[in-house]
């Protein structure tokens, strides 16, 4: 199973109103368990940051841990963890996207954001994953 347009609607407000609460000008992308953007909001945010949003989220759900979880493991991989940042489409692997649970405690999807510091990131991303707990 997969995340919903309507959850993916829900975690994306709650994460925009947590960036709009800091009064952080971000991007924030959710994609579905296969990497797929579903949905995202750009809150004047500068320019690159859609695209590293939707490489945080993408990270987060292909591996199954949040981004920057993937980036510590990423960095003792030596020349493994060249192929894996540069896979489909090239990953993110700093803070900012954070994985998407059911009820069960399956990985529906992913959220991220981009364009805050590394910690602002993950505490607007962890607010829209939260809404799905």
């Amino acid at each position: 199973m997969s995340i919903t347009y309507n959850q993916a609607a829900k975690a994306l407000q709650a994460a925009t109103e947590k960036a709009k609460s800091i009064n952080i000008p971000v991007s924030i992308a959710v994609v579905d368990a296969g990497g797929h953007l579903v949905t995202m909001a750009r809150l004047d945010s500068v320019y690159g940051v859609i695209d590293f949003a939707v490489k945080k989220a993408k990270t987060a759900v292909m591996f199954g841990v949040d981004s920057d979880v993937m980036g510590t493991i990423i960095s003792g991989a030596d020349i493994h963890g060249y192929g894996m940042l540069n896979s489909n489409d090239g990953l993110l692997t700093i803070a900012g996207g954070v994985v998407i649970k059911d009820a069960e405690g399956k990985i529906i999807g992913a959220i991220a954001s981009s364009g805050g510091t590394p910690e602002q990131d993950k505490e607007i991303a962890r607010a829209g994953a939260a809404v799905m707990a």
